[in-house]
């Protein structure tokens, strides 16, 4: 492995894009410490060291932000607002017919969909940017810290909104950087940026629970969950690469005198067909009623019970409200994502047709029944996944950013298995091994 990162630093075009990348990978983590104007940076970092890990609402979106969030940081929003609008864009594709047909028009299509998405992005900013100000002012966003209602001073409306200005273009400087990656680098911009966010929080993930440890001074607690990680990224690696091929074989036809088709091949369906996608979307409809009650400030009898239930990670009812959550959006998202009577119609339009079983309806009937089995063991995988920091935080008392579970391990093993197969193909081109001999 170590000789095919020393063949593709030796190979001009891929050792340039190879610099490229890490050279817009410093500019991202550079801005992610680069405070907005308007912020007492004193009081936010003592604000982040009382906190020490306890972020409560904002750990999805500062664990994507590489923790420039709780930094209230040029980057804080990071790139969530571009995950969030590319998934409405695509729940959009779905339900309305002009955005599907703009999809079936090739490249032309998917440039207008990406320019939508930009446009929605620049204003989940705007939206995220606001409410991130109207929590540091109101001093809830570090509900223990002492000077939690200084962080930002001055209350006046244009701080406010260069603030939120900066803060947007922050955004926009982001989703610019991904597609610089995209267009001129090695792999998918947005996700390495987003692979390096989440590696960001590791060290000091790691760190705390060394600190909070009380065995052999922390180390044997540290030791126990660097070995539970490698345990969880073998299971993922292996889960996220299973797959059930299901055969196709395409009649041969006559042309003139030539023969042509007559090919098999296979219709790939992984087992983790929905990717990282239920995991997100579970995160954020919980995050809505702990949110109302937060910015309510209700002592209600509703409120204490969402308070105690629904906001508390620990809570039976958030573990399973939340592991239900997931398994839907599975299936849900692997419903709109892919249409088997599409596939369907589509082999039967070229001649192509699964061994046993009928073209037409029959197999679009059995896609659906095959895709419904393999769609289960992999709802469960990602509710088992996500919910091992809170596992943690039960068992023995890590902190709300256990670094090794959740999202963050299924986005950095899915983000470096794609990378890597990037790179070793770059390297099989020029008649390199590649990492594996």
């Amino acid at each position: 492995m170590l000789t095919a990162f020393a063949r593709a630093f030796k190979t001009p075009d891929l050792r340039k894009k190879l610099l490229f990348t890490l050279g817009i990978i410093v500019v991202y983590r550079v801005g992610t410490h680069i405070p907005i104007p308007g912020v007492d940076y004193k009081s936010v970092q003592q604000c982040v060291d009382e906190a020490s890990g306890n972020q409560g609402l904002f750990g999805l979106v500062n664990m994507f932000s590489g923790g420039a969030l709780l930094q209230i940081t040029v980057f804080a929003l990071g790139i969530m607002p571009y995950i969030t609008a590319s998934i409405i864009l695509q729940l959009l594709t779905v339900v309305i017919p002009r955005l599907e047909a703009l999809k079936k028009e090739g490249q032309a299509g998917t440039a207008k969909i990406t320019q939508y998405t930009r446009y929605l992005t620049v204003a989940l900013a705007i939206l995220q940017g606001t409410g991130l100000v109207a929590t540091a002012r109101s001093g809830t966003l570090f509900s223990g810290c002492t000077v939690a209602s200084s962080i930002v001073p001055d209350r006046a409306i244009f701080t406010t909104i260069t603030m939120v200005i900066c803060m947007t273009a922050g955004t926009a400087i982001v989703m610019w950087l991904g597609e610089l990656i995209t267009d001129r680098g090695i792999g998918n911009g947005m996700s390495i940026l987003m692979f390096i966010s989440i590696a960001a929080t590791f060290p000091s993930g790691l760190w705390a629970i060394k600190k909070q440890g009380t065995l052999a001074d922390g180390w044997i607690e540290f030791g126990t969950v660097v070995l539970v990680g490698l345990v969880m990224v073998g299971l993922v690696v292996f889960v996220e690469q299973a797959q059930r091929r299901i055969p196709v074989q395409y009649a041969k036809r006559m042309i003139g005198r030539r023969a042509y088709g007559g090919t098999s091949t296979y219709i790939p369906l992984k087992v983790n067909q929905a990717g990282v996608i239920p995991v997100i979307f579970a995160s954020s409809l919980l995050y809505i009623p702990a949110l109302i009650v937060q910015f309510s400030n209700s002592t209600a009898g509703w409120a204490t019970w969402i308070k105690s239930n629904l906001a508390n990670t620990a809570a039976t009812p958030h573990i399973v409200l939340y592991f239900l959550l997931i398994v839907f959006f599975a299936f849900f998202y692997v419903a709109i994502s892919f249409n088997p009577e599409e596939v369907a119609d589509n082999m039967k339009k070229y001649g192509g047709f699964i061994p046993g079983i009928r073209a037409g309806r029959p197999t679009a009937e059995y896609l659906s029944y095959v895709l419904n089995r393999i769609t289960w063991p992999g709802s469960l995988y990602l509710g088992l996944i996500a919910l091992v920091p809170t596992m943690a935080l039960v068992g023995f008392g890590a902190n709300q950013n256990f670094p090794f579970g959740g999202t963050s391990i299924l986005i950095i093993v899915g983000v470096g298995l794609e990378t890597v197969k990037q790179i070793e193909s770059q390297l099989q081109q020029r008649n390199y091994e590649g990492f594996l001999r």
